[in-house]
């Protein structure tokens, strides 16, 4: 997420790999205590002041901040409501909200040759900021309902098999017949011609596509492929988001992302896309690195309720919408996109957020309670090609809404 920032915990070191890297930064710790409808406090055991390029400036410990209400320009609330078991609220453009996950399998394909994991390195605890609690009956003004602002719940899906290997064209259409009643489909980088495979699969069930960039340094190739695999015809493409966590996750640097940002909107708009262009980043970096945000035709941020620690899946949706909120208040109230959230099936617990499939329903309800619009779902199926760390919680592979792919 971004620019001058607080950093709160440990980052893993990177691994640099092509776009299926794309795993999970662990939220760290961010205990907040909603203690009235409107006021947030966050309690912070140490602070790591950083700049713009990540580097270490000073730390802090035992400090804690109050927050008061603000109005902001985030996604629209479903319902004004405090109750986090609410039914999820109708998408603007689909027939129906996806379903509750199935139980995942307790027996996993091979994951003897996976692609190398990326670290999944616990985000840093929030800066402290001016919020909103999702309970609030203030009003949060919803982003203008243009492309993907008005889109309504979107999908993340990764075309990989269990051991690391790219889907075909048929296995990528078979495992839409299983997703349905989104409106745009997220997906990481250019491998495997994904571009194609999931615009196509997209397209048939008339869902627009979020394309995706994963690697800055090599932007001009993979935007070249992202271009290549439009040939001509970018009207399925509403977004393209360079980069997926990077800042955060100690990657990138601030520069090296906005730059790529300027590089992939130069060469896309050459070729007649008209769509959109942003990074994505967890809600820490972008509070902390609005830079990021500043650059992009939208706020589009990660924000992962489970990893905080201190809330439960029924709570899930007041929590990601409160850090929308603080997002857009600290990107000058722009339009701002979720661009990954979920609950787990299986795991272990951190601390008050559990992964059963039980809970990952009740996750998912109250995200869709919280949201209308502006909010990508994570993920379609279960990742058995990803491997865990000590930040993710053994999770890593039960994030599926819809369980195993068919």
């Amino acid at each position: 997420m971004k620019a001058g920032l607080l950093w709160v915990a440990t980052l893993a070191a990177a691994t640099a790999h092509p776009p299926r890297l794309h795993v999970h930064a662990a939220q760290q710790r961010q205990e907040a205590d909603v203690v009235t409808a409107v006021d947030v406090v966050t309690n912070i055991a140490a602070v790591v002041y950083v700049d713009g390029k990540g580097e270490p400036v000073s730390t802090s410990y035992e400090t804690q901040s109050s927050s008061s209400t603000s109005t902001t320009h985030v996604p629209a609330a479903a319902t004004a409501t405090t109750s986090s078991s609410a039914a999820p609220a109708p998408t603007s453009s689909s027939s129906s909200p996806p379903p509750a996950p199935p139980v995942p399998s307790s027996s996993a394909p091979s994951t003897s040759n996976p692609p190398p994991a990326a670290p999944s390195a616990p985000a840093p605890s929030s800066p402290s900021a001016p919020s909103s609690s999702a309970a609030s009956s203030s009003s949060s003004a919803a982003p203008a309902n243009s492309g993907s602002a008005a889109s309504g719940y979107s999908i993340a899906y990764s075309p990989y098999n269990g051991d690391g290997s790219c889907k075909t064209q048929d296995q990528v259409i078979k495992d839409f017949t299983q997703i349905s009643g989104y409106s745009m489909v997220r997906i990481y980088g250019t491998d495997c011609q994904q571009t194609t495979t999931v615009g196509n699969a997209a397209a048939a069930k008339g869902m627009k596509l979020m394309a995706g960039v994963y690697d800055v340094t090599q932007v001009s190739t993979e935007v070249q492929h992202i271009i290549d695999a439009a040939n001509g015809n970018f009207d399925h493409i509403d977004t393209v988001a360079i980069g997926n966590e990077g800042v955060n996750s100690g990657r990138f640097s601030v520069d090296q992302v906005v730059s790529a940002i300027g590089t992939a909107r130069s060469m896309l708009q050459a070729k007649g896309y008209k769509g959109k262009v942003v990074t994505v980043d967890t809600f820490v970096a972008i509070i902390a690195n609005s830079q990021l945000c500043q650059a992009s035709d939208y706020a589009a941020a990660n924000c992962h309720a489970f990893f905080d620690g201190g809330v439960t899946a029924q709570d899930a949706g007041k929590f990601v919408l409160g850090q929308a909120q603080r997002v857009s208040q600290a990107c000058g109230g722009k339009d701002t996109m979720i661009t990954e959230t979920g609950w787990p099936s299986q795991g272990q617990a951190n601390k008050l957020a559990v992964p059963s499939p039980e809970n990952q329903a009740a996750a998912i309800a109250s995200i869709q309670s919280a949201f209308s619009n502006n909010v990508v779902l994570f993920s379609a199926f279960n990742d058995y090609w990803k491997q865990n760390n000590a930040g993710t919680f053994g999770a890593e592979q039960y994030w599926g809404i819809h369980g195993n792919a068919p």
